[in-house]
């Protein structure tokens, strides 16, 4: 035992000096064209053309919370509250925390059916175009090849570096790396609510429990450090992953507004540096707009825009109802729910990053797969009508509304061929219906009309992609008059393409 905290000190110290190290560095980072300083950070372009362009990424919740397959992967959090049915599990199925830690769970974490070509494959055939792992969640296990941490995937668990052998499959098959950071909640500190202290962190502070353990490398996995070190450690992660994996997007969970205004802006111009350097357009986001929209791109969880927007978005949601992470329950949502939202999601400048959720020996669920290669199949058929278009005049049309836009809002609106959605691409609109209205069936599109806006659009031709047999339409003043065919060319969603004299 005694050789053990040796060891784990000599690893705590070896991190610290390189995290002093490193935040020299940080703090001296003045070599490429921004500093760490908020005018010159505004000067990057939050949302480049390919981030526009690309309208669909897939990321995945996987990692050492997927081992007991309970709950959701809060359950490293929840374990520890003696009130949670996480608790109750916990304690029949492994004993009491003080017993069987979270820690406990790593050995058991292997991925020994992890297959990073089977991975990038399958997110290439589900079409999309940017994907990468949850880098780091809040339970403190990095999925790198970390020098700050024994807690990482090549010291401990599977022994292989997840990041980096899935990095070199997406890029492979020209997709952007995706890198996902939810490490801020991890820090136990002690912060003023209503004029009293109070602790905060991912884990809660039991005593006898793993969670304030003294012992330096338990510490480093439960963020039980000071403020300063955590800071510097948070900053120091972020650091590695940019400089040894160069992700094209940085996603960043809630709590980002707890990260000191300092670090934020060193983070910031190191990046923007470093993509300067490669020279890439890189993408960072942000929840509760923890970041000025001027550097940031927003993003809603489980939620998104109710309104056609200006400036670009995004919107993180999963492929199942509840955990983000695989638990033995898991629900998984039908094609159609997801795919009606995303072409909702576009059409109102947004994009959307669908998590999956893997088991812990590295295999992805048969129903996963399956929705997301029917998402594939459908975006290879009419992806014209979603890569690379930008917004129309009007998102769409149609019974089938938004209460509200913002996070968590309901996503199962129930959308039918009466609602259309819009995309454009230069000259060329297309006409989304959320279903099949039959055949002969005559669809109206209003927002089409020779009268519809002081700008009136003139159609030039109508077709329906997918489709052998020629449309009958007509322009009228207060709408575009399509009659469906006798079939359908699919069961989903149809695409028609409308060409204009100009818009």
């Amino acid at each position: 035992m005694a050789g053990h905290r040796e060891v784990a000190g000599i690893l705590a110290v070896l991190g610290l000096c390189w995290l002093a190290l490193q935040a020299v560095a940080g703090e001296s980072d003045a070599q490429g064209p921004y500093q760490p300083e908020w005018p010159s950070l505004m000067t990057h372009s939050e949302a480049p053309d390919w981030f526009r362009d690309a309208k669909f990424g897939i990321y995945f919740h996987w990692g050492v919370y997927c081992v007991p397959a309970f709950g959701s992967e809060w359950y490293p959090r929840d374990m520890h509250l003696t009130g949670k049915p996480e608790y109750r599990h916990h304690v029949e199925t492994y004993g009491e925390p003080s017993e069987f830690g979270y820690h406990d769970f790593v050995p058991m974490f292997k991925a020994e059916h992890f297959d990073p070509e089977a991975w990038a494959d399958l997110f290439q055939k589900a079409g999309a175009r940017f994907a990468g792992p949850v880098a780091e969640h809040h339970d403190g296990f990095s999925m790198w090849n970390s020098a700050l941490t024994p807690w990482n995937v090549v010291n401990k668990g599977p022994h292989r570096d997840i990041m980096g052998e899935l990095a070199t499959e997406i890029r492979k098959r020209a997709m952007r790396l995706v890198v996902t950071f939810h490490h801020a909640r991890n820090n136990q500190h002690m912060v003023n609510k209503g004029g009293n202290l109070v602790w905060e962190g991912h884990y809660p502070r039991v005593e006898g429990w793993p969670t304030v353990s003294e012992d330096p490398e338990l510490r480093l996995l439960y963020g039980n450090i000071p403020r300063r070190q955590f800071l510097e450690l948070w900053k120091g992660k972020l650091f590695e992953v940019i400089d040894n994996y160069q992700p094209d997007i940085i996603w960043f969970d809630s709590w980002l507004d707890e990260i000191d205004e300092s670090y934020q802006t060193q983070f910031l111009a190191h990046y923007f540096n470093r993509a300067s350097e490669w020279g890439k357009d890189v993408v960072v986001t942000c929840k509760q707009r923890d970041l000025p929209l001027e550097v940031a791109v927003e993003d809603f969880e489980k939620g998104r825009a109710d309104q056609l927007t200006r400036e670009a978005w995004l919107t993180d949601d999963t492929i199942s109802y509840g955990s983000w992470c695989y638990t033995q329950d898991l629900k998984i949502k039908p094609t159609r729910e997801i795919l009606h939202v995303l072409i909702d999601i576009v059409s109102k400048n947004g994009q959307l990053l669908l998590n999956i959720s893997p088991k812990a020996d590295g295999t992805i669920p048969e129903d996963q797969q399956q929705v997301l290669l029917e998402i594939g199949e459908w975006l290879g058929r009419f992806g014209e009508a979603i890569y690379g278009t930008r917004p129309f005049t009007v998102y769409g049309e149609g019974p089938t509304q938004m209460n509200k836009g913002g996070h968590f809002v309901k996503t199962d609106l129930g959308y039918g061929p009466q609602d259309i959605r819009y995309t454009r691409n230069g000259n060329t609109v297309y006409a989304i219906v959320l279903g099949w209205p039959g055949a002969g069936k005559e669809i109206s599109m209003t927002s089409l009309g020779e009268k519809a806006s002081d700008k009136p659009v003139k159609v030039t031709a109508v077709t329906l992609l997918g489709a052998s047999e020629s449309m009958k339409w007509k322009q009228k003043k207060d709408a575009l008059a399509v009659t469906c065919p006798e079939t359908s060319p699919d069961g989903l969603a149809i695409v028609f393409k409308i060409e204009t004299g100009g818009l």
